[in-house]
């Protein structure tokens, strides 16, 4: 697999949406991690009228070798646009070469292409030690002095309903 035939692109039609949700399938599996999405909510989510999220491909022949899913975020903190990475896979033949950073780094330029995004940033699982390890070699640093917070779909129902 030589790097120069390594096409990265952007998810556009139903063949490509089949494909990242083929990797996104793996990444879940590979994580442990169930994967509820449903196929035709990703299509609305990177294909609808107003995407909430971009999703890339890294192809190789026809052999998909990775894919990342994300989004735009806005913080008053850093005063600029980001991109959160929600998910990012990298094949078992792939891993190893690169394959991840190059991805990272394509999604840096789209990011800053279509949004003026300056920074990246994702989550990874406490458990996920070799992933923790790899992003910080390519300078990602754990956040402190910070708890995510969530809120899900039945709790977003109930604060909509209580303040209607």
């Amino acid at each position: 697999m030589r790097d120069a035939a390594i096409l990265f692109r952007n998810v556009a039609d139903k063949a490509d949406l089949a494909r990242l949700e083929a990797g996104l399938r793996v990444l879940s599996a590979d994580i442990a991690e169930e994967y509820t999405t449903d196929s035709a909510i990703l299509a609305q989510a990177v294909l609808g009228a107003q995407p909430a999220a971009q999703g890339l491909l890294a192809v190789h022949g026809g052999q998909t070798l990775g894919a990342a899913l994300f989004s735009p975020l806005f913080s008053t903190v850093r005063g600029a646009a980001g991109v959160y990475v929600s998910d990012l896979w990298v094949s078992a033949e792939a891993r190893g070469h690169g394959l991840g950073a190059r991805l990272l780094a394509q999604v840096a330029r789209d990011g800053a292409a279509r949004w003026q995004a300056t920074w990246l940033k994702l989550a990874v699982y406490d458990h996920s030690h070799s992933a923790q390890q790899f992003y910080q070699r390519l300078g990602f640093e754990p956040a402190t002095g910070m708890q995510e917070m969530r809120l899900g779909p039945q709790a977003v129902d109930d604060l909509i309903k209580r303040t209607a």
